[in-house]
């Protein structure tokens, strides 16, 4: 175990270059780290969505191994997802997008969103198809919306203390559609899920622990240590391990029918959002920019109805 601690950290990075997802390998551990790298506002973006995805599926056709140079082909063990911000993880769907197509009653458009979404988030809920690896996300700021759900897809999540998850969607009079309930009912029950949906609270890491969404609290900047020691704590016994994650999917399957069915209830849904809706989306867009540009905002959701209360009282 001390030679394994002692070899981590001799990354290789590798993939696209000028990609909004960026990868390294670590061989001592068979370890993949992806990180999100978005351009602009830290959400889903089609640009970000289609950059996973060119990983991803790579990784799928290679059964799980990574080219580490030389054409050699090693198996990745364990596939780590963080970002590159520490402050943010993922604020979830592009909202300025979904405005701009829902007012143009764009139903092709939100689909194909949701189905590359989707695309990403089957392939990790399975494994990429490989029975030898366990997929791990490492959560250090805020991930809302689809940046929990995104979370949610791996094996394990790891949280820092200072981390903020949350489903706010129900604010603009939507839900999350990309595989949060399917998700949250598989590790917490249907009614809870139910409950936290629709409450668009946005928790502590430490109180998600508590309801055992998240599995490590890690404390602040310690998140990528703590994925370090589960790895290392499970060194020797990966295999039983793996093989107890994959018994978890067979017991309670998460299908593509499933995936695919309650996007497009989701699609239904948005199509049937007000103008109102529609302007408390905006004023979420407006402050996920502010929390990116200037950094000064904690609740990006307590702002939006801030803004929204002040516009109620011009108007009244």
């Amino acid at each position: 175990m001390s030679n394994l601690r002692d070899a981590v950290g001799l990354c290789i990075p590798y993939g696209k270059a000028n990609s909004q997802y960026e990868t390294e390998f670590e061989p001592a551990t068979g370890t993949i780290w992806g990180y999100f790298k978005p351009r602009g506002t830290a959400c889903f973006s089609l640009g970000l969505l289609k950059d996973i995805r060119r990983h991803d599926s790579a990784l799928a056709t290679n059964g799980g191994k990574v080219d580490i140079g030389g054409g050699e082909m090693q198996t990745a063990n364990y596939y780590v997802c963080g970002s590159r911000d520490p402050q943010v993880f993922n604020l979830g769907g592009d909202l300025a997008l979904f405005v701009l197509l829902i007012k143009a009653r764009d139903r092709d458009a939100l689909a194909h969103y949701s189905r590359l979404c989707i695309d990403n988030m089957y392939a990790r809920i399975h494994n990429y198809q490989s029975s030898a690896m366990a997929t791990i996300s490492l959560v250090q700021g805020d991930a809302l919306g689809g940046g929990f759900e995104c979370a949610m897809s791996s094996d394990i999540i790891v949280a820092e203390e200072s981390a903020q998850l949350g489903l706010p969607e129900i604010l603009f009079n939507l839900f999350p559609g990309m595989g949060a309930y399917s998700l949250l009912s598989r590790r917490i029950g249907a009614r809870a899920a139910e409950e936290l949906i629709l409450s668009g609270r946005v928790l502590p890491a430490a109180k998600l622990h508590e309801m055992g969404i998240v599995d490590v609290l890690a404390p602040n900047g310690g998140g990528e240590t703590a994925v370090r020691e589960w790895i290392a704590n499970n060194w020797k016994r990966r295999n039983g391990t793996q093989a107890v994650l994959r018994a978890r999917q067979l017991v309670n399957p998460i299908t593509r029918e499933e995936l695919d069915a309650i996007a497009d209830v989701w699609i239904d849904a948005a199509l049937r959002l007000q103008d109102r809706d529609l302007k408390m989306m905006g004023r979420i867009v407006r402050s996920q920019m502010r929390r990116m540009e200037h950094g000064d905002l904690a609740d990006i959701s307590a702002a939006a109805l801030a803004e929204e209360a002040l516009a109620v009282a011009a108007a009244g």
